[in-house]
């Protein structure tokens, strides 16, 4: 029986044959020591699944065998186990077809070099090969007279079967034989064979002997293995990933499969109305029947025996779109939910798998946060147990390199009360799983033994800190100590004062936010405070003579530290960061010198005449012009509300500007383009209002309504419980 894989035509004609020959055996298309694992199929499979095998001692080698519905594969494993018939997989065992591959993802169905189906097509004068063939088997379920048509068609198309430029199919063709033969040895009278279409003219056995076959296979290279059954998804199927025999459309084939022949084509629409109305839009009997109409109208000028996929969806984008003129139209829908689909197979929990596997989908169903096919966004509030336990859940799964969860928004550290996820099935994360499982057995102890190992080979300040949020964010107790240790021991002997400080702002965030989690700061702020001291004593010195490429990133760190400091709300050292950013003040560096003094501004350390007094020295015309730029973008930096609130400081920069030679003028420009560049729009507007002597308006559309004020504060009391009109 020559089939497609993945193909509804292909499995319905399996079935369909099997019950009209009634074999002794089933032989498949299919790694030979996967053989244990078939008991599954009729044990609490439910499709789509895949077979994942890899290198035990390197699970980044490993390939997928993905298995649906519609797979003449998954048909032939129910009909056998059914029918208590004896069932085999006689593919290449799974432990050559490794050997050789160094790659996650390979890809273990070998499609043939040229496309026998385009060749076929074009010899039928098709000049859409997927289209002839959905047209001549996939619609169709004919049985062995369809395999028997398959057949001499592919004898056709290869006329000397055992002719082949790729060594591995030469060898699974030999192997398949190999099983054929056993199969008759073993006394089974009638055999029936399951495989590619491709592979049936080189499965006669008499091609060849049986010692010629045996010397094809000796030999080859061999690798311990180990297999299990994982959940795979319809999406995964048509993204085709790690498999040539993927399908672009898996829900239109499972419903092709489910419901053949014309009457398939009017229930299709059906399901898409009542998707379409559950979506928002207006579907009636009429619509339906256009569109069921309007497909086999453009079947027929297509020259088509009946409906496809294409004429289902042209008829859909047609009599399906939104009137309304806007929105989505009722096609794209179908093609994300139906065409595509959101089927997410099932494996039981008995099934083979390694044991953190197990203990991840424990984990999962603890939480209620199952795999899903499709993305769906979740909300976390961290007060509550479940919505910590589900935070401590996803990020443990991110410290392991997950992909089924992403952080789409919140300050993903251990932030505020609230985080939100995005949750999508992620079929090779199976893989990741099984390269972690060499890190533990649970859940926590491998995400535990990561953290740690991160830790110890971290160089870097800033990575070190990533790791110890990361075990927080986890709650992996047992991973806080070694990954404070190492942070302790790099601040202590890092060189880079810089580094430091930047790892400071995290640190506070973490003291911060660390009560929403229940975690305790004790062992963090000793750090914090290890640092800062580290830093209050060098900086004076390596800030000071900063100058040139450096000033930049001097003047965030010194921002970066204040506002860590803060945080931490530590008065002894804030009263000593104070003396040391004074000093800065006086930095030869215009960038470094205006930053500090904004920090001295803004912290109330200085008043506003002592800050003119500064400013003013820097803008004298003493004073380099440059340096007065610099000075101007470290004390604005990013933000010019200082000037819409002090009109002595906005009259020095003013007069400064003013005062200014046109060619030093064209000298400093692009500093201070770049300078008042970053201001938000509405200050730019308010400073040019303030320069120009007018008020700026009190609204952006020629001010407040008296009357509407007068209600919606009548309003406002109103939903207050405040007596009266006040």
């Amino acid at each position: 029986m020559g089939v497609r894989h993945q193909g509804p035509g292909s499995a319905r004609s399996v079935v369909r044959a099997l019950d009209e020959c009634s074999p002794d055996a089933v032989l498949v298309e299919f790694p030979a020591d996967s053989a244990p694992l078939l008991r599954w199929v009729a044990a609490g499979l439910v499709p789509p699944i895949a077979l994942l095998g890899h290198v035990a001692d390197d699970p980044t080698t490993a390939a997928f065998w993905p298995l649906a519905a519609f797979s003449p594969e998954w048909q032939a494993f129910s009909w056998a186990l059914r029918h208590g018939v004896e069932l085999r997989p006689i593919d290449l065992p799974l432990a050559a077809v490794l050997a050789g591959s160094q790659a996650e993802g390979i890809d273990p169905s070998h499609e043939p070099m040229s496309d026998p189906i385009a060749e076929l097509a074009a010899a039928a004068g098709d000049p859409e090969p997927e289209r002839w063939w959905e047209d001549v088997v996939e619609h169709r379920g004919d049985g062995a007279p369809a395999f028997a048509a398959i057949a001499a068609a592919m004898g056709a198309v290869r006329p000397d079967p055992l002719v082949t430029a790729d060594e591995t199919e030469a060898q699974r063709e030999a192997h398949m034989r190999e099983a054929i033969r056993g199969a008759h040895r073993d006394d089974f009278e009638r055999v029936a064979v399951v495989c590619g279409a491709w592979h049936v003219p080189a499965l006669d056995t008499t091609l060849t002997t049986s010692t010629a076959d045996r010397q094809q296979l000796a030999g080859s290279p061999r690798v311990k293995t180990a297999m299990s059954w994982i959940p795979w998804t319809h999406e995964r199927l048509a993204a085709r990933t790690g498999y040539a025999a993927g399908v672009e459309s898996p829900g239109w084939y499972a419903h092709v499969f489910a419901h053949p022949g014309p009457d398939g084509v009017g229930r299709f629409l059906v399901d898409a109305a009542r998707h379409l109305r559950g979506a928002g839009f207006d579907v009636s009997p009429d619509h339906l029947i256009g569109a069921t109409r309007l497909a086999g109208a453009l079947s027929s000028m297509r020259g088509r025996p009946r409906p496809g996929l294409a004429e289902v969806l042209d008829a859909a984008d047609t009599v399906f779109a939104d009137h309304r003129g806007h929105g989505v139209p009722g096609g794209v829908l179908m093609r994300r939910d139906l065409v595509v689909g959101d089927a997410l197979g099932v494996v039981p929990d008995a099934a083979p798998q390694v044991p953190l596997a197990r203990d991840l989908a424990a984990s999962q169903r603890r939480c209620r946060l199952g795999s899903v096919a499709a993305a769906r966004t979740i909300e976390l509030d961290l007060r509550t147990p479940t919505g910590l336990a589900r935070s401590h859940l996803l990020h443990r799964g991110a410290v392991l390199g997950l992909r089924w969860a992403r952080l789409v928004e919140g300050r993903g550290s251990s932030g505020t009360f609230r985080e939100t996820w995005e949750v999508h099935g992620e079929p090779t994360d199976a893989v990741r799983v099984v390269e972690a499982s060499a890190h533990g057995t649970t859940l926590v102890a491998a995400a535990t033994s990561v953290c740690v190992e991160r830790a110890q080979s971290a160089s870097r300040l800033v990575e070190l800190h990533r790791t110890l949020d990361a075990a927080l964010l986890a709650d992996l107790p047992d991973a806080i100590p070694p990954c404070l240790e190492a942070l302790r021991v790099g601040g202590a002997h890092h060189p880079d004062i810089g580094q430091l400080v930047d790892t400071l702002g995290p640190l506070a965030d973490t003291l911060r936010y660390g009560d929403v989690r229940g975690t305790d700061r004790a062992a963090v702020g000793v750090v914090f405070d290890d640092f800062v001291d580290r830093a209050l004593a060098a900086l004076p010195s390596e800030l000071a003579r900063v100058s040139g490429d450096a000033a930049p990133a001097a003047a965030r760190r010194i921002a970066a530290m204040h506002a860590a400091l803060a945080l931490r709300g530590d008065d002894v050292r804030l009263r000593r960061w104070r003396d040391v950013v004074a000093t800065l003040a006086g930095s030869p560096s215009g960038l470094v010198a205006g930053r500090a003094s904004r920090v001295l501004h803004d912290a109330g350390w200085w008043d506003s005449d002592r800050v003119g007094r500064r400013l003013a020295r820097a803008l004298s015309a003493a004073s380099d012009p440059e340096a007065g730029a610099a000075f101007v973008e470290g004390f604005l930096a990013g933000s010019g509300t200082v000037l819409l609130h002090d009109s002595e400081l906005l009259a020095i920069v003013d007069g400064w500007l003013s005062s200014l030679r046109g060619d030093v003028f064209e000298q400093v420009i692009p500093l201070l383009r770049r300078t008042f560049g970053a201001f938000e729009p509405a200050e730019r507007r308010r400073l040019g209002w303030s320069l120009a002597g007018n008020e700026a308006p009190t609204a952006g559309f020629g001010g407040l309504d008296p009357d509407r004020v007068v209600a919606a504060a009548q309003l406002a009391g109103r939903l207050l419980g405040l007596e009266g009109d006040r």
